[in-house]
């Protein structure tokens, strides 16, 4: 027998290890990840077994079929026993979804203390230069105590500050140019110079009208000219702090290129300072992710592979490459399409395969409190199709999701991801 597609049937008492089977029922009424897998295990014979279901729909072309082996059959008591276990595996899905949510909130609340503090910090450089720096520094301080130690730490992503965009953009490059520089070993004394040049990168942009203070492609030869002036302002106001050599150099070398071609002095890598080659490239990808114009926002992954194409012109392509390790080919708070078309959320990067991220998936059937989460490393026959713009998602999918107004990001101890069907194919 087969259904309409043309699918043969197959009755579940006939189940064999190796079937490619299709689960034609809600997620949240059975314990898989996904609806379509392979069987791989007796276990996941009787959990389909105990589903109420007398057939389901195979593809044999996609099965492996092992040798039967009936020693031991599925019975009353294995059912009674996952009867059992479902009540306790739902309630623990729930706990770890609320503990991805507690996570994101105090991110971001960190975050926008830290902007805070910035702002404050940034008010204060004209008339009280030396107390500007004092915050500068106390507040890089906080960040490298945060990120010292000897555990992993990953990348979130979060709601940004979209009415202060200027701190925000200097948080953003701050938080990403210091994780860096920590992955690459820069000492403290240098991770504390990278903070503080990072965060008043653009701090020569207080003395600009606001119309030139983010270049755009409309800008004439004299606004362009006005704009790059933020550059020599910027140095100007880091000596009256008192700023540090290290700090002074990220802020008047961080619009040059590895080939030469930046501004203001067209140097090439070889005689940019580390931490300035570090902020050169993730003010690069903030810009294209936050550009003044939102309609011509790329999304993260779209950044990075721009990026990724330039890199051998405009960046330090060793540093180019820790970056797109660390925050990941779909960075955390990508929406992206699944190749079973589902949408689905970006959670956490996966280090060793960028392209197996961990994701919050889009089901209209569960509660948000409940939302099935995945490990794309272990869920075999699915992965990413596209990464999408946050507006390009259904309602009841943006509703569901709730995709970040803008990308911002800080940092958090790795934590243990505990996917829902863990073990499962």
């Amino acid at each position: 027998m087969k259904d309409s597609a043309g699918l043969p049937l197959i009755g579940v008492d006939a189940l064999r290890l190796g079937m490619f089977v299709h689960v034609d029922l809600s997620w949240m009424s059975h314990p898989f990840p996904l609806n379509s897998f392979k069987i791989t295990s007796p276990d996941q014979i009787t959990t389909i077994r105990s589903l109420g279901l007398n057939s389901l729909r195979w593809s044999p072309e996609r099965s492996e079929l092992e040798p039967q082996d009936d020693s031991n059959p599925v019975g009353e008591p294995a059912r009674d026993a996952l009867a059992a276990q479902a009540p306790a595996a739902r309630q623990a899905h729930r706990e770890a979804v609320a503990a991805e949510r507690a996570a994101s909130l105090l991110a971001e609340r960190r975050y926008t203390e830290a902007s805070r503090a910035l702002r404050e910090t940034t008010l204060l450089v004209v008339n009280e230069p030396e107390r500007a720096r004092d915050k500068a520094k106390q507040l890089a301080r906080t960040l490298i105590d945060g990120m010292l130690g000897d555990g992993e730490l990953s990348i979130r992503a979060i709601v940004g500050t979209a009415g202060d965009r200027a701190s925000a953009h200097g948080m953003n490059v701050a938080i990403v140019a210091m994780l860096m520089g920590r992955r690459l070993g820069l000492a403290e004394g240098e991770l504390a110079d990278l903070g503080v040049g990072a965060m008043l990168h653009d701090i020569g942009k207080i003395d600009l009208p606001e119309r030139v203070r983010w270049c755009d492609d409309s800008f004439d030869a004299a606004a362009v000219a006005h704009y790059r002036s933020h550059l020599a302002a910027g140095v100007a106001h880091g000596r009256r702090m008192g700023l540090t050599p290290g700090a002074l150099l990220v802020i008047a070398q961080h619009h040059e290129q590895a080939d030469g071609n930046g501004f203001p002095l067209g140097l090439n890598i070889d005689r940019m300072s580390a931490s300035a080659r570090i902020v050169a490239l993730v003010n690069r990808l903030d810009n294209l992710c936050n550009p003044p114009l939102p309609s011509n926002a790329l999304t993260a992954h779209e950044a990075l592979s721009l990026m990724f194409a330039q890199g051998q012109q405009q960046f330090d392509t060793t540093m180019l490459s820790v970056l797109i390790k660390m925050v990941g080919v779909y960075p955390p708070g990508s929406i992206v399409q699944l190749t079973d078309d589902r949408y689905a959320q970006v959670v956490t990067v996966n280090a060793s395969r960028p392209l197996k991220p961990r994701i919050m998936v889009f089901d209209a059937a569960v509660p948000p409190d409940e939302a099935l989460l995945i490990d794309l490393e272990h869920c075999h026959g699915v992965g990413i199709r596209r990464s999408l713009k946050p507006t390009a998602l259904p309602r009841e999918a943006y509703d569901y999701l709730s995709p970040r107004p803008c990308v911002a990001y800080f940092f958090e101890p790795m934590r243990d991801f505990a996917p829902t069907g863990a073990g499962a194919a």
